[in-house]
């Protein structure tokens, strides 16, 4: 049976940030990348790349448009750092409380970024279920051909590395895997991404046209993107693909494996409040925080299902993170 994509394209580093999930029609977030914010506070609208005047491409080697896309990028990579974003520590000096963690999981794991309306995506919160893998997840790395063999060896290297610290986290099995993995990472420039409708209807059969759209025709302000899925009427996820541009520098790149991959497993949503968190459009983290890995471990804590609803959920949220941090006296 064709999976379904359950609710979300999550986010954006800037991203669509997105994961799309298949229950209920529901949406979440992912990697759309916001303008660059003033530290810590909300972004500004970033100018559109500029086009250059159409001109043949060469027969090898990117088009001007990933050539100016490349860029662009570059430009939006040093004005973040510049502004002491993109923190690549894990925010160990912010102090989050009981309620404060409690809120976030809601906020990041039972809300979807984006939702489905008369077969298109619309950015807009919602509530949502709880969804998670039960299978463990297997990455599969995919790149285009513009991806030369050195930068191939160290994406698989990241992916390895955070396939490992996922699982450290979140107590679920995570590892690279080859032909065979259910979660597909595609690193590609701009050419190879708009062409690639047919290996996306490939990896996930029954995919809605409106996803392959999506993803095909990415605004130039989306710097990566995730969409799961999961069969009919589930909760629980089985399929997932990421899309990473081949054009983002070191820092972007590894901001959009961390958040992409971490948003791929159920924490669906970004949210202001949400902080330290990669799982929050203001760009000041580029890496998983330790607040971060609290909520992929209360995600996958065995008192939790798939498919729980905030009312059924939070009396066990509260209870988990209790635990986590436990409140003063305690």
């Amino acid at each position: 049976m064709p999976a379904r994509p359950f609710a979300r394209p999550a986010g954006p580093r800037r991203s669509l940030r997105a994961g799309l999930c298949g229950l209920l029609l529901a949406l979440a977030a992912c990697a759309e990348a916001p303008a660059p914010p003033e530290p810590p506070a909300s972004a500004r609208p970033l100018p559109a790349p500029v086009r250059p005047a159409p001109e043949p491409a060469a027969p090898t080697g990117p088009s001007p448009a990933s050539l100016n896309m490349q860029s662009w990028l570059a430009g939006i990579e040093e004005r973040l750092v510049a502004r002491g974003l993109l923190r690549a520590d894990d925010g160990r000096e912010i102090a989050v409380d009981t309620a404060g963690l409690a809120q976030t999981f809601v906020d990041v794991a039972l809300r979807d970024e984006y939702v489905r309306e008369d077969g298109r995506l619309v950015r807009r919160t919602a509530a949502a279920p709880l969804r998670r893998w039960d299978a463990p997840v297997r990455f599969q790395i995919e790149h285009g051909d513009s991806v030369g063999a050195e930068q191939r060896r160290k994406d698989r290297t990241t992916v390895a590395t955070l396939a490992a610290r996922l699982q450290a986290a979140s107590g679920h099995p995570a590892s690279l895997a080859g032909s065979d993995g259910n979660f597909t990472v595609l690193i590609v420039n701009e050419d190879e991404r708009r062409a690639i409708g047919p290996r996306l209807a490939e990896l996930v059969p029954g995919m809605p046209a409106a996803d392959i759209r999506a993803l095909t025709e990415l605004s130039p302000q989306i710097f990566c993107t995730v969409f799961t899925y999961s069969r009919p009427g589930s909760p629980v996820y089985t399929q997932a693909v990421a899309v990473i541009r081949a054009e983002l520098g070191p820092r972007l790149r590894s901001s959009c494996f961390h958040e992409e991959m971490a948003q791929g497993l159920g924490l669906a949503n970004d949210d202001p409040r949400a902080r330290p968190s990669i799982f929050n459009d203001d760009e000041e983290f580029a890496h998983l925080t330790w607040l971060d890995e609290l909520l992929l471990r209360m995600l996958y804590d065995r008192r939790l299902r798939a498919g729980m609803s905030e009312a059924e959920a939070l009396p066990l949220i509260r209870q988990i993170a209790a635990e986590l941090i436990p409140p003063p006296g305690a």
